[in-house]
């Protein structure tokens, strides 16, 4: 086992930096760009981002901490920011993911007061039982996932324009 708290905070608290740095003040064709029909933009993936800050991670971590055992995991919608889109500017989603994500990583901190913690379950609706150490983890891999979705979607905007070099750029492999 790979997991350790202070090494899943170091890619938590870098989310939403990486994040800015990467899609701050970028054009609308680079931020509402994606797949086709059914795929996200990387807009939209900021909006799911903004979307687990407030919904998932926190109320499954209270879950397991508070209650734990058979308790089992509120409802989280993974597309309700398709069906309830935001109307904000992108650099407010920034921002308020980056205050969100400031926010849920001092509560994560300060309700984990030992390393047994990490042995705490909660159910999920669909895997059922999980531990503690489970759910952080997964919250760091969900983070790089998506991370690398936005990059996927943007380099697939240049898929036409690449010409011969597509045979070089992995990322366009499909």
């Amino acid at each position: 086992m790979n997991f350790q708290l202070n090494e899943a905070l170091e890619i938590l608290e870098r989310t939403p930096k990486t994040l800015e740095s990467f899609l701050s003040g970028l054009s609308v064709n680079w931020l509402e760009c994606d797949e086709g029909e059914g795929t996200w933009s990387p807009s939209q993936v900021v909006d799911h981002l903004i979307e687990c800050e407030r919904n998932n991670w926190l109320p499954r971590l209270k879950t397991i901490v508070e209650e734990g055992g058979n308790r089992v995991f509120p409802p989280f919608d993974r597309e309700a920011h398709i069906t309830n889109p935001s109307k904000t500017s992108f650099s407010h989603k920034l921002n308020e993911f980056k205050s969100l994500r400031l926010q849920n990583t001092e509560i994560l901190s300060g309700m984990i007061i030992s390393d047994t913690q990490f042995e705490l379950t909660g159910k999920h609706p669909v895997f059922g039982e999980v531990k503690l150490s489970e759910l952080i983890s997964t919250w760091v891999v969900h983070d790089l996932t998506h991370i690398s979705q936005i990059v996927r979607v943007m380099s697939e905007r240049y898929r036409e324009d690449v010409g011969p070099w597509e045979e070089y750029l992995g990322i366009l492999r499909k």
